[in-house]
């Protein structure tokens, strides 16, 4: 019962948001999967680690194939060579059996985290023009959307 609530809330939630929420969802789930496959790694745990990188990659691929590379232009070049960096390095983890890669792809999840976070805000400031030369200007809306489809997503 619990779980079928749980897969409710969650396919609400991914069905009803926008591009740049599904984005941070996607980030989260990815950084959650590496946190897990670094435990797993530390336990000796050879299976579980391996299915929390698949489960990383898998995440990541889902983040490639959602760029719209004629709109999102070279944001989304670059995006897209950085989630094929990060899944070489999960995988070079799983085969190394080394958590060194794995912490580098958590930092650089992380920093995309942040930087998505950041977008978000300055989407959410209002337009009326600020009082004070001191406070940051409102940003109008990015083209970091536009670097992904609105097509399909799914966790």
């Amino acid at each position: 019962m619990f779980q079928s609530a749980h897969d409710a809330y969650v396919e609400n939630r991914v069905l009803s948001a926008e591009p740049l929420e599904l984005v941070h969802m996607l980030y989260q789930g990815a950084i959650g999967a590496v946190q897990d496959a670094r435990h797993y790694l530390a336990d000796g745990k050879i299976i579980e680690r391996a299915r929390a990188i698949s489960k990383a990659c898998t995440i990541l691929i889902e983040l490639t194939t959602s760029l719209n590379m004629e709109a999102g232009g070279e944001l989304a070049k670059r995006l897209a060579s950085l989630y094929d960096y990060m899944r070489r390095r999960l995988l070079e983890a799983n085969f190394r059996q080394s958590d060194e890669p794995l912490g580098e792809v958590l930092g650089l999840l992380a920093t995309l985290t942040e930087g998505w976070a950041e977008i978000g805000k300055r989407r959410e400031t209002p337009a009326a023009a600020s009082s004070s030369w001191s406070e940051a200007p409102a940003y109008p809306r990015v083209e970091t959307e536009a670097a992904y489809s609105s097509g399909s997503w799914s966790l």
